[in-house]
């Protein structure tokens, strides 16, 4: 008589995640062996775009710096443009390496592009501002300017905004797209400037008494330049007056000092001389009924 077949032992949970463990390392070395060549040419595309990436935005930075018309801000901006574009392309590299369709990829990166860029179009507008006002230079930091209702010197450049300070020292805080929209006035740019005083005289005093005596102040003040040569001429023909005018040119860091200067020395030589600096006047006729 056959003695009975013995039944199968029981598989522990043990052993079923030992050979669902098992199962998956192999798979994985099977990846591994199959793609080994994809993930070392990937690996070396990844190391060496961002080595390049970074040399070129290095060598980006250093060579705008070295420019006149290239502030550091932008220059610095400009470089991490560079590395951040060189980054992309590194990353769309290393995908196509494990055959991953890039296209779709970029076409969504550049929807969301898009839709941030709707988002922030008045921050972005900004910064543009700012690029522009950085790399054309209209001022820079030190420089008084005068721009819409301001008049000020400029403390600070961003990207975002620039930041001013009136001449009563009030702190102003002004975005760029503003500042590039208008017409700008910078009032130290160039070396010299031309002082302009107007003041009225009496129609029964002598035009040309009044012009000499303003020529003998500016030629009296060693601050008013030589060249050009400062002229004296009959500026108007006003209501009760007879305006005449002063040009002379000076140091820029000399206008206003010049200028203050200039008025009341011009107030108290023609007092000296006898012209008179007369008030507005107006003739009344009275007519009496016939």
């Amino acid at each position: 008589m056959s003695s009975p077949t013995p039944a199968p032992a029981p598989t522990s949970a043990a052993d079923t995640t030992s050979g669902v463990d098992l199962s998956f390392v192999a798979s994985v070395v099977d990846w591994l062996q199959a793609n080994i060549m994809q993930i070392i040419g990937a690996f070396a595309v990844l190391v060496i775009g961002l080595l390049i990436a970074s040399v070129l935005s290095r060598a980006a930075e250093r060579a705008l710096k070295k420019h006149p018309r290239f502030d550091p801000t932008i220059a610095e901006l400009l470089s991490k443009m560079v590395k951040y574009a060189l980054w992309a392309v590194v990353l769309v590299t290393v995908l196509s390496q494990f055959g991953v369709q890039t296209a779709s990829i970029l076409a969504a990166l550049g929807g969301m592009a898009l839709a941030v860029g709707l988002a922030l179009q008045g921050t972005l507008s900004n910064v543009a501002s700012g690029v522009m006002i950085l790399v054309q230079r209209p001022f820079v930091v030190g420089e008084a300017i005068s721009v819409d209702r301001f008049t000020a010197t400029v403390q600070r450049i961003g990207l975002f905004t620039t930041e001013l300070k009136q001449f009563d020292g009030l702190f102003v805080m002004v975005p760029n797209s503003e500042l590039w929209n208008q017409p700008i006035i910078n009032l130290h740019r160039h070396p010299t400037r031309r002082i302009e005083l107007i003041v009225g005289i009496g129609y029964g005093d002598s035009m040309k008494d009044a012009r000499e005596t303003l020529l003998a102040l500016a030629a009296a003040d060693e601050r008013a330049l030589d060249d050009p040569e400062p002229q004296a001429f009959v500026a108007s023909l006003d209501d009760s007056s007879v305006g005449i005018g002063l040009r002379v040119w000076c140091a820029t860091g000399d206008y206003m000092a010049l200028s203050w200067d200039l008025t009341e020395a011009a107030k108290a030589a023609f007092d000296d001389k006898g012209i008179s600096i007369p008030f507005p006047q107006r003739e009344v006729t009275m007519v009496s009924a016939a």
